[in-house]
């Protein structure tokens, strides 16, 4: 049996909704964790942060483009630690390499297309 992936989002992003179908109908169990209801620890936003740098940061967001100016400013551990929702979605581990959004490359790299 394969072990379950842990796809960091929140619960009404439909590109997570469609990362989670795509690989369960691939075969992969997967962890989903919501992380507007169950917030990160610090040591996963630092090992998150420290992946993918400020590419974590959905600067495109809602959340992101009404923050004030001190949390622009500030580094991105303490923006998804502040507001979880700034981060870019799905966060996705697997076997202990990480990927970020839900593009082709990752796709073809965990469905093994």
């Amino acid at each position: 049996m394969r072990p379950p992936m842990i796809l960091y989002g929140i619960s009404t992003c439909d590109t997570c909704k469609k990362a989670i179908k795509t690989l369960e109908g691939a075969g992969h169990p997967v962890t989903f964790r919501d992380v507007r209801k169950d917030p990160l620890t610090e040591a996963e936003i630092e090992t998150i942060v420290g992946e993918f740098g400020d590419r974590i940061i959905n600067k495109t967001s809602t959340t992101y483009r009404g923050g004030s100016d001190f949390f622009k400013a500030s580094d991105a551990d303490a923006q998804i630690r502040s507001q979880p929702t700034v981060m870019k979605r799905p966060v996705i581990e697997a076997d202990g390499t990480w990927y970020l959004g839900w593009d082709q490359a990752t796709i073809d790299a965990l469905t093994g297309v």
